[in-house]
């Protein structure tokens, strides 16, 4: 055993059941946390997360000197950087797993690289329940489907002894291996637009515990309901925290899992975790969705091109109240109601029949939470052309859904203000409202708010034609 430790930070920006930082502490006289920043893993598809990112560097190295444990960030590549650790250096590297297969398949050249220079090291299962090969059908295939899947992923973990993880020992030097070549605060993006976020979020440990005990005390009992309700504060939002490891998956589940008998709402949000799981699964089996439809008949699917609505529809200017609503809370906090996003998901897939891959795109730069797994299974589900999927001809009417999910306009008039006085019988249809009653209340549909870029009936058919003609293909 070597007197010293790295251990490689990366989805797991925590000290609580951190076991990779755990078993170091435990282990060796001294330890230090490496963060790796590869720029190209962020350019500029990842804008939001870049700063949850930095906030969370921040909070982290706080955290860490409490154990006299130091944080050093280096600006590069993965592999150049760990290369340069040598067999004399008296080290022991650890790291926690991420389960996207460009990272898996980067770790694999990076063992290779260890066990050729005679580098220690050891890994650890990552912030998850279940590993995604452990979880498959009888005949060893992968599940396409989720409830199977997560009946047999749900009775396995149970099945686990539970992990065992020892609390972080405090050092009693800290111990510098790579000197840091950027500080965290230059990880934020160039543009001002994510200042703003700072009204929302606070990118921290303590925060996702916090998050944590709101969705235990105040919102799992009644979650069945609330979650898809934009205009209540409903949902966990702990999704940035589980991306960004502040909080461990299986800390929520037990949480959680003290409440099955007394909180209704246990089993929707622990179905929530499911999802993410079979979303993991699914990428790791089907590399492929990453780059396109996992169904290839939708290969032929006759997707528009149409930058004037595809820039209307980020823009939040669709003429569609519950759309637009969606669109703006995004750009403004980073973050959208999942009910929202399944309908600003199917709009413009299926209304404006504009390739999903769009919205997952854009998705991926202004989402504080983006999980590559959960994003582009979504966004294929609701395309259709996913596992599991919703059918294509399951076309959501965006006027019914917010009539549906925000009657009273809570959540749209919040985001989209210059409706606050529109009367809520005509909040998710404002084109039927008189002339003269928009002049009444200073409201004229088509200049200071505008039409509907498309009419929902005209696109359903065209999109529904759309399918026919891969259907017969």
């Amino acid at each position: 055993m070597t007197n010293n430790a790295i251990v490689w930070i990366r989805e797991d920006l925590r000290i609580e059941h951190n076991s990779a930082l755990s078993f170091a502490s435990q282990n060796h006289k001294k330890v230090s946390a490496l963060y790796i920043y590869n720029n190209k893993n962020f350019d500029k598809k990842r804008e939001a997360q870049k700063w949850w990112l930095s906030k969370s560097l921040e909070a982290f190295e706080i955290d860490l000197k409490k154990f006299n444990i130091s944080l050093e960030i280096i600006e590069g590549d993965e592999i150049e950087i760990l290369s340069k650790i040598k067999k004399n250096d008296d080290v022991t590297i650890y790291w926690s797993k991420v389960y996207e297969p460009d990272i898996i398949a980067k770790g694999k050249k990076i063992r290779d690289i260890f066990i050729k220079n005679q580098i220690n090291y050891k890994y650890f299962k990552g912030n998850i329940l279940n590993e995604f090969q452990d979880i498959t059908k009888n005949d060893g295939t992968p599940f396409k489907v989720f409830t199977p899947f997560w009946k047999s992923a749900e009775l396995k973990y149970l099945n686990q002894v539970p992990s065992k993880i020892s609390q972080i020992k405090k050092l009693d030097k800290s111990f510098t291996f790579f000197k840091s070549t950027i500080e965290a605060k230059e990880i934020l993006p160039n543009k001002n637009w994510f200042k703003k976020f700072e009204k929302y979020w606070r990118p921290s440990e303590i925060e996702a515990k916090i998050k944590l005990d709101e969705l235990i005390k105040d919102k799992i009992n009644n979650y069945g309901e609330a979650r898809d309700i934009p205009g209540v504060n409903g949902t966990s939002k702990l999704s940035p925290y589980l991306k960004f490891g502040q909080i461990h998956v299986e800390s929520i589940w037990n949480k959680c899992s003290s409440l099955a008998k007394k909180a209704k709402g246990y089993r929707k949000y622990i179905n929530e975790l499911g999802w993410r799981e079979f979303s993991h699964s699914l990428i790791n089996y089907f590399p492929q969705m990453l780059q396109g439809n996992l169904r290839k008949e939708f290969d032929n699917f006759p997707w528009v091109k149409n930058d004037k609505f595809l820039k209307k529809w980020k823009q939040g200017k669709t003429g569609y109240p519950i759309v637009d609503a969606g669109m703006r809370e995004l750009y403004e906090t980073g973050w959208m109601h999942n009910r929202v996003r399944m309908i600003v998901a199917s709009f413009l897939v299926k209304h404006l029949r504009i390739h999903w891959m769009e919205g997952e795109k854009y998705f991926k730069n202004c989402l504080v939470d983006y999980n590559e797994a959960s994003n582009v299974a979504q966004w294929q589900w609701v395309a259709g052309c996913g596992a599991d999927a919703a059918p294509y001809f399951r076309i959501f009417n965006p006027t019914i859904q917010g009539i549906k999910f925000d009657p009273e306009g809570t959540y749209t008039k919040k985001w989209v203000p210059e409706l606050k006085n529109m009367p809520n019988k005509f909040l998710h249809k404002p084109w039927e409202l008189e002339k003269e009653i928009q002049e009444e209340i200073k409201i004229t549909i088509g200049k200071n708010y505008p039409e509907p870029i498309v009419v929902h009936e005209q696109a359903r058919a065209s999109a529904l034609e759309a399918f026919k003609r891969i259907k017969k293909n």
